[in-house]
């Protein structure tokens, strides 16, 4: 994605300025270290490209970008639950507009805080009161950290992913690795070698991976760290063929330039007493 090319509506600093891309606002970010884009809708990271380096997240080609439904790929904001715990899918972060709360910004890169708080909307669904706030820190690795924290008088649970989507050159030849022993798939645990590529559809739960996953990127020439803290699996998920092309929002052969590696609570097990916080972080390189 180039951000460069999104028509600025606002200038707020050297290196950060609000643009608009069909129907969302995006903070864009032009940092001699990188290049990033942040969508105000589902605070949404749309693209970050090292300076030098291949773009690291995928984007979808048949995104929608109207802010009226998820955007497809980037790094999605699963929030308060993960995949169908309850309605809608992947919860109401994605779908909502969050409020650009603050930038910060040295020689070593830029720093974006974005806000969420209850409303009557999201009452009607989740009926807690909440404050998250989404940072990403674009330096020459992506950092972004969810943090959520109970405003309300009783204790709430919590789950969610950030759902990050990676830029691959072929998925055929593309290895991810440092995931431990066990899986679930579909709804089954299983034994797991530590790795996996791929040659049909892949969606996994791996309870056991390590804080630093790999993924090996040969047809790129790179490999891609994924570091994670405050989750308690990593979802590692690849649609195929079938799915990929059954997807209004995706090509027919989406699949291939694409794997998605996510930081996440897949099962709502975080509590949060009143007054508490937890963060789930997700750090992406490029080697």
């Amino acid at each position: 994605m180039d951000v460069n090319q999104f028509p600025t509506t606002a200038v707020l600093s050297d290196y950060v300025t609000v643009c608009e891309l069909d129907g969302i606002k995006v903070v864009r970010v032009v940092h001699p270290k990188a290049t990033a884009a942040i969508s105000l809708f589902g605070a949404h990271v749309l693209s970050f490209q090292p300076s030098g380096k291949k773009e690291t997240i995928w984007m979808s080609e048949k995104a929608d970008l109207s802010g009226s439904k998820a955007i497809r790929g980037g790094i999605p904001v699963c929030w308060p639950w993960f995949g169908k715990a309850a309605e809608p899918s992947h919860g109401f972060a994605r779908s909502s507009e969050w409020t650009l709360n603050e930038h910060r910004e040295n020689e070593d890169g830029v720093i974006i805080s974005l806000t969420l708080t209850d409303t009557a909307d999201t009452r009607a669904v989740w009926p807690h009161a909440f404050h998250a706030e989404l940072l990403i820190e674009v330096t020459n690795t992506l950092k972004v950290s969810l943090i959520s924290t109970n405003t309300g008088d009783t204790p709430i649970q919590i789950g969610g992913a950030l759902h990050t989507y990676l830029n691959i050159g072929d998925i055929t030849e593309t290895t991810v690795s440092e995931l431990g022993n066990e899986y679930i798939e579909g709804g089954v645990r299983k034994p797991s070698s530590g790795h996996t590529r791929f040659n049909q559809e892949v969606d996994r739960i791996y309870t056991h991976a390590n804080e630093t996953v790999m993924v090996e990127d040969p047809s790129f020439q790179r490999r891609l760290a994924v570091t994670n803290q405050g989750h308690n699996a990593v979802v590692v998920w690849n649609p195929w063929k079938a799915l990929s092309a059954s997807m209004g929002d995706m090509a027919d052969d989406s699949y291939q330039t694409m794997v998605c590696v996510e930081s996440a609570v897949y099962d709502r097990s975080v509590v949060l007493n009143a007054g508490e916080s937890h963060t789930l972080s997700t750090v992406v390189s490029a080697q």
